[in-house]
């Protein structure tokens, strides 16, 4: 891996300016010690937010997961035409923009002795790394940050990460509730200083992890299940627990997916997913789409037909697509989700339905749906009720529409096998991508025989 190290210059350097009134200090940005913890962590969470939530390769991911298509001639990156110098950038975004500097803010702290600084960039580091990991399999972790001395680090086992990112989420638990040291205000844009959401979000991020390993080799569904019963019990519960990144919807700080879909891509949303919300009258389209300019209707773009009119087909709506959306992080819906699907693995559906249910309804109060409205009401009778055949079916289609745009989804859709997808045609490869490519830069600068994976092998939980 190219480039271990880096100074928080780099990373300033290419943060959202919205960020400026915490970068224009008279220090000396070429040294890292002369910047505080609370001038590092404003861009960090902004570069959390840009370029690993919504950064290009979350673009590709909610392609492949059939929510999206760029509007160009085919073959392109939606039917998997990609190289390996595809994933420069994502790796690039993962490693050095982000948890390089996640690193730096980590050390500094903890030297500094605040603590609660320290325990906030070890829970972003383990959301990026699960990130990273979840991509690629096995990635860099335990030697990535030792500096210029060792600028080709050794490959760690996914396995080994996963047990990494227990071990980080509780130490930053430990740090988050010690109360040691300066404590963040309105430098964390996350949470204003509000360590009892950092503390949720990190036991709700122990949840993922755990659940992310229900069929992994050698590990028990149940086991894992209670795992992450025992974490939820800790973790997010309502809205207002969200971790999001705010944006102020000017040419300095506009919403990445915005970006994505207007002004540096030919992206709009797909048919597969157009016609999912409109075949279960689902009242959070208008919310999760806008009407194409052209027609004035709901269209998405047939994946694997090519280019049409741009102005004919929908985007990202009000909720996810306006210019000051906002870009989550983390979403409390996930963790019901999660305490959702944990019950139905260590009970039974029954037990799981008001769990589920609470889920589905929070998600449409949270998009300013009134749950006792008629529509909304049909709609939980449709899609709020769990049965034995359908239970795992409908709560992963379900957090999937809670989850719009997140990476998660297609973790999710590679463990369980929900939302269901079919193989489009004119594609280039003979079954789904399972995996990110390892990037070129890091194959020439680190070759390792492990590079060699291609896009339909598995990752190591993919069992």
């Amino acid at each position: 891996m190219k480039n271990s190290f880096i100074i928080i210059s780099m990373l300033t350097a290419i943060i959202l300016s919205g960020c400026k009134k915490y970068l224009d200090v008279n220090q000396n940005p070429n040294v890292p010690s002369d910047v505080s913890e609370s001038l590092l962590l404003a861009p960090l969470e902004a570069g959390v937010s840009q370029y690993i939530a919504a950064g290009n390769a979350a673009t590709l991911v909610n392609q492949w997961m059939q929510n999206c298509v760029p509007n160009q001639p085919i073959p392109n990156t939606v039917n998997y035409m990609v190289t390996s110098s595809t994933f420069d950038d994502y790796w690039n975004s993962h490693y050095v923009v982000v948890l390089n500097n996640l690193n730096i803010l980590d050390k500094q702290a903890t030297a500094n002795g605040n603590m609660m600084y320290a325990g906030i960039a070890k829970v972003l580091t383990a959301y990026t790394l699960g990130t990273a990991t979840d991509l690629w399999g096995d990635v860099p972790f335990s030697e990535a940050f030792t500096g210029t001395g060792n600028t080709t680090p050794a490959y760690d086992k996914q396995e080994d990460i996963y047990k990494g990112i227990q071990s980080l989420l509780d130490e930053a638990i430990t740090q988050l509730n010690s109360g040691t040291g300066d404590a963040p205000g309105t430098d964390d844009y996350y949470y204003a200083g509000d360590m009892s959401k950092w503390v949720k979000m990190a036991y709700t991020l122990k949840a993922r992890y755990y659940m992310h390993l229900t069929k992994a080799p050698g590990y028990d569904a149940a086991a894992q299940a209670n795992l992450a019963l025992s974490a939820l019990a800790n973790g997010m519960s309502s809205n207002n627990d969200d971790c999001a990144f705010a944006y102020n919807g000017t040419s300095t700080s506009s919403n990445a997916w915005y970006l994505h879909f207007y002004n540096t891509s030919t992206l709009v949303l797909s048919s597969h997913y157009i016609d999912s919300l409109v075949k279960h009258n689902d009242p959070r389209l208008p919310y999760l789409a806008s009407k194409a300019e052209n027609t004035g209707l709901y269209t998405g773009n047939v994946i694997g037909t090519g280019a049409g009119k741009l102005q004919d087909f929908s985007v990202a709506g009000s909720f996810y697509g306006d210019i000051a959306s906002k870009v989550y992080i983390l979403n409390a819906a996930e963790a019901l989700f999660l305490k959702a699907e944990a019950t139905y693995i260590t009970a039974d559906y029954a037990a799981a339905q008001p769990v589920f249910r609470e889920a589905v309804a929070g998600n449409l109060l949270k998009l300013g749906i009134d749950t006792n409205s008629t529509a909304a009401q049909t709609y939980l009778s449709q899609r709020g009720i769990l049965t034995a055949n359908n239970a795992l079916q409908l709560i992963i289609e379900e957090k999937s529409t809670a989850n719009f745009l997140s990476v998660e989804n297609y973790t999710d859709w590679r463990r369980t096998g929900y939302p269901v997808l079919k193989m489009i045609p004119n594609n280039t490869v003979t079954s789904f991508p399972r995996r990110f490519l390892y990037p070129l830069n890091e194959i020439t600068a680190n070759p390792q025989d492990l590079q060699k994976a291609k896009l339909t092998d598995k990752v190591w939980w993919d069992n």
